[in-house]
C-alpha cells in the first residue's frame, strides 16, 4: 500500500505549516520524517491519517483518493508518543479494543490478540494494567493495538520520544526487526537523526513546510542536497569564503574547486564533519590550518578534540579514533595542523 501526497498546503492562522508539499511513500517502506521543530512533520503525518484536513492538495493510498475520507474509513494504525492506552483496561483489552468495535467474534479477537502478544514479545502479561508495565512495554502494547485491525498503513508520531535512551535504543532495533517481518507501509516522525538513520529505509528532511531532501539514509548522509541538510545533520565544521578560477579559499583552506572556473569571485560555504578532519604534527603539503589544542574529551568511543585556529578565528571540532589519538599523544595547549579528508562546498548550484 503506497502513499502519495500531492501539492498539500496547510495553514494555522498566519502560520504556513505545509507549502504545496508532495511526497511518495513506496509500498512496504519504513519512512522517517525528520526535521527541526515547526518544520511540518507532525502536521503532514496527521493529514495522511485524516486527523487534520489540508487546505489544498490530495492524499492517495495506492490509487485510492482518500482526501475526503474519514479517519475510521482509512484503516490507519496510529501510535502516539505518550502511548494513549486505556489505563483501566488490561493489556489484552487494550489490544482487543479496535477489534471489538469492529464486531469481531470472541474467538477471532482472542486469536488475533495472542498472535500480537507473541509478535511484541509480551506473552504472559495480557492481564496486566498499563501502570504495571515499563515505558518500553507500554509502547509495544500501543503498537500492537495499532496493528490489531490490520491497517493499510502504520503512522507513528515520535513513538520513542518519552522513553529513556537505553529503552529507546532497544525499541528502535525491535521496530526495525518487526517491520522486516510484517512489511506494512509505515511513516514515523522523529527529531532524532540517529533514530531516523538507524530505523528507516527512506528518510525525508523537512524544513518550513517543505521537503529539502528525500532518499535512503546513505544517500542523504553522503550526498546532502544543500547547506541546510548538511548543517541539520550536525557534527560539522563550517568554513566561509570565496570561490574563483577553479579554487576555493575557505577559512584558511585553499583547495581545488573545478566546478567554478569563472574569474568573478563568489561567496561559498564549506562543511566538514568532525570525523573527516585529521590532525598532524607537521605540514605534509596538503591544505592545512595551524591550530591550538584547547580541550580533549576521551570519555567516548571516539576522542573529541576542540581546537582554535587563531589566525583565522576558526574553532574546530575533530573526532579521532583511539588508535590515532594514541599515536599523536596530544596535549592541551600545543600547536598542530588540521587537515580535511573531505570538504563539501556549496556555492548556489555548485557543489564538490
Amino acid at each position: 500500500m503506497s502513499i502519495t501526497v500531492k501539492d498539500v498546503s496547510k495553514r494555522f492562522g498566519e502560520f504556513l505549516a505545509l507549502d504545496q508539499l508532495s511526497l511518495e511513500v513506496p509500498s512496504g517502506a519504513l519512512l522517517a520524517l525528520l526535521g527541526p521543530s515547526g518544520s511540518g512533520k507532525t502536521t503532514l503525518l496527521r493529514i495522511i491519517a485524516g486527523l487534520e484536513i489540508q487546505d489544498s492538495g490530495t492524499v492517495l493510498y495506492q490509487d485510492e483518493d482518500v482526501t475526503g475520507a474519514r479517519v475510521r474509513d482509512r484503516n490507519v494504525g496510529f501510535v502516539f508518543q505518550h502511548y494513549a492506552l486505556f489505563r483501566h483496561m488490561s493489556v489484552f483489552e487494550n489490544i482487543a479494543f479496535g477489534l471489538r468495535v469492529r464486531h469481531w467474534s470472541r474467538a477471532r479477537v482472542k486469536e488475533r490478540v495472542h498472535e500480537l502478544l507473541r509478535l511484541i514479545q509480551l506473552e504472559g502479561l495480557e492481564h496486566s494494567l498499563p501502570s504495571q508495565l515499563s515505558g518500553g512495554q507500554r509502547q509495544r502494547v500501543a503498537l500492537a493495538r495499532a496493528l490489531a485491525v490490520q491497517p493499510k498503513v502504520l503512522l507513528l508520531d515520535e513513538p520513542f520520544g518519552a522513553l529513556d535512551a537505553k529503552v529507546r535504543q532497544e525499541l528502535r532495533q525491535w521496530l526495525r526487526r518487526l517491520h522486516e517481518e510484517i512489511h506494512v507501509t509505515s511513516v514515523f516522525v522523529t527529531h532524532d537523526q540517529e533514530e531516523a538513520f538507524e530505523v528507516a529505509d527512506r528518510v525525508v528532511i523537512m524544513n518550513q513546510g517543505r521537503i529539502e531532501q528525500a532518499g535512503t539514509p546513505q544517500e542523504i548522509f553522503e550526498q546532502p542536497a544543500n547547506p541546510f541538510v548538511m548543517d541539520f545533520l550536525g557534527n560539522v565544521n563550517v568554513f566561509h569564503g570565496r570561490v574563483q578560477d577553479g579554487r576555493a579559499d575557505l577559512g584558511g583552506f585553499n583547495v581545488e574547486y573545478p566546478e567554478y572556473t569563472e574569474r568573478e569571485s563568489r561567496a561559498a560555504t564549506a562543511f566538514v564533519r568532525s570525523h573527516e578532519l585529521d590532525i598532524q604534527r607537521v605540514r605534509n603539503g596538503r591544505p592545512a590550518l595551524q591550530a591550538n589544542v584547547v580541550h580533549i574529551n576521551p570519555a567516548r568511543t571516539v576522542v573529541k578534540v576542540r581546537l582554535h585556529a587563531e589566525e583565522f578565528g576558526v574553532w574546530l571540532n575533530v573526532d579521532l579514533g583511539w588508535e590515532r589519538y594514541n599515536e599523536l599523544q596530544l596535549r592541551a595547549g600545543e600547536s598542530v595542523f588540521v587537515l580535511p579528508r573531505r570538504m563539501r562546498v556549496f556555492v548556489q548550484d555548485y557543489q564538490i
